[in-house]
């Protein structure tokens, strides 16, 4: 297939590659022209703007855009609503809130252009073993767009999951999941650094629970390729971002009326990491002090 291909990040440079590399025709765009010359490079065809790039495609066109979620996916869509034709496909891959994605979709159907959001999941790693599909949209333009995502995914990694909106709503449960994952690895992991009597050695570990434990995961495989390059992680500050999704997720779980405490909970343990020192803490002593008389620490 011949598609246009908007964000060239290390997700979506590594995306151009594998549909690339399976002989489809990508006409590729980015903000900066060496960004775009590295895709030429690759075997794509580049684009000096959104306009170039609908002129070097024949109708009915599609599209992807992966760029961050917010104000350039918003830009990047209306842009494209008055650039495209009646019959022409525009694709989501990014992280975007599945309201915006439901309101996009009603938008441009205004204008006979069709929507589909794909959350994409993989990471870096997508180049290698392909990316994990979760598609939202109308059923006949999901087969339409079919042959990128078999592309794209693994072997029954991508699937229609249902109508607009639905697919950014799955991965945003997956990236909430997610947090919560991560947060247990690295409760249990600091727990094992704080034993300093055995001395374990964090890389071995995850190595041997990846042999057949219930615990095991590509997480794990992960971990144990992060304490092979710095067995203690000396070199790294213990200050984790956000994407977004996990905020959303916890605000769908409110809305819903549905307990996700361990979610919840992930979210703001990622807001604790950002503090130099921690206010609440401080109250804590504080009290401690008052009603016990419990030492605390002061500032030399």
């Amino acid at each position: 297939m011949k598609l246009g291909f908007v964000g060239l990040g290390k997700m979506g440079m590594n995306m151009v590659q594998r549909l690339l590399n399976d002989g489809h025709e990508v006409v590729a765009y980015a903000r900066t022209d060496s960004t775009v010359q590295k895709a030429v490079d690759m075997g794509a065809a580049g684009a000096e703007s959104l306009q170039d790039m609908v002129e070097k495609l024949p109708g009915p066109r599609i599209i992807w855009i992966m760029v961050p979620a917010g104000k350039a996916t918003e830009e990047t869509v209306a842009n494209f609503s008055e650039l495209l034709d009646k019959g022409d496909v525009l694709i989501d891959g990014g992280n975007s809130l599945y309201k915006d994605s439901m309101r996009r979709s009603q938008e441009l159907k205004t204008k006979n252009i069709s929507f589909m959001d794909v959350g994409t999941s993989g990471g870096i790693w997508g180049l290698q073993i392909g990316y994990c599909m979760m598609i939202g949209g109308d059923k006949e333009i999901f087969r339409t767009a079919e042959p990128l995502f078999k592309t794209l995914a693994p072997e029954n990694g991508y699937a229609h999951v249902g109508p607009h909106g639905s697919g950014h709503f799955v991965k945003m449960v997956h990236n909430g999941i997610e947090y919560a994952m991560l947060q247990a690895y690295a409760e249990g992991f600091e727990i094992l650094h704080a034993k300093k009597e055995f001395d374990l050695d964090l890389q071995s570990i995850s190595h041997l629970w990846n042999q057949g434990s219930v615990i095991r995961s590509w997480l794990l495989e992960l971990a144990e390729s992060a304490f092979g390059k710095d067995a203690k992680l000396d070199s790294i500050k213990g200050y984790v971002e956000d994407s977004g999704e996990g905020r959303w997720t916890v605000a769908e779980a409110i809305d819903l009326d549905v307990p996700a405490p361990t979610i919840t909970i992930s979210l703001l343990e990622r807001f604790r990491s950002r503090q130099d020192e921690s206010f609440s803490a401080k109250v804590i002593a504080a009290l401690r002090n008052e009603f016990g008389g419990h030492a605390v620490k002061t500032k030399k």
